[in-house]
Order: structure tokens, then sequence, then C-alpha cells
């Protein structure tokens, strides 16, 4: 999957632990199946901005802190 992919989910997944909150728990909040957390957490599904905009509101965290890209990573990308 993509970089950017696993540094989303990477930021979830620490949220959401220092939130204490299980996998189960993000996904009752947000409405999304467990499994598709742990993927997304992983990076392994490629997720939805609305499915992140749901993941970030259950874990408390503005959507931005989540998306926020390190430019030099990413000077590659052309926009």
């Amino acid at each position: 999957m993509s970089e950017i992919a696993k540094t989303v989910g990477q930021r979830i997944r620490s949220y959401r632990l220092q939130l204490g909150f299980s996998q189960e728990k993000v996904a009752e909040l947000s409405g999304c199946h467990p499994t598709y957390i742990g993927q997304v957490e992983r990076g392994e599904k490629n997720a939805t901005l609305e499915s992140i905009e749901k993941i970030a509101a259950a874990i408390e965290v503005p959507l931005s802190k989540l998306l926020i890209l390190e430019l030099d990573k990413y000077k590659d990308i052309h926009m």
C-alpha cells in the first residue's frame, strides 16, 4: 500500500491507543467494521476521506492531524 496510507494508519492507531480505545470501540463510534479499522491502521486499505473523517471524529482528533504531510517526503508528487 502507499506510504500515505501507512502514515495515516499509524497516526490513527497512535491516537486510538492514547485514548485507550480498542479497534472495536473505534468501529462502533465511527460506524465502520472492526476489521476495516485494523486494515486502515496497518495501511492495507486505501480508506476514503469519508471513512477517515468518521474515524477522526471517533478518536476525537481533527482530520488535519491525520492528513498533514511532510512536504519533503512527497516532493515528487505534482499538484
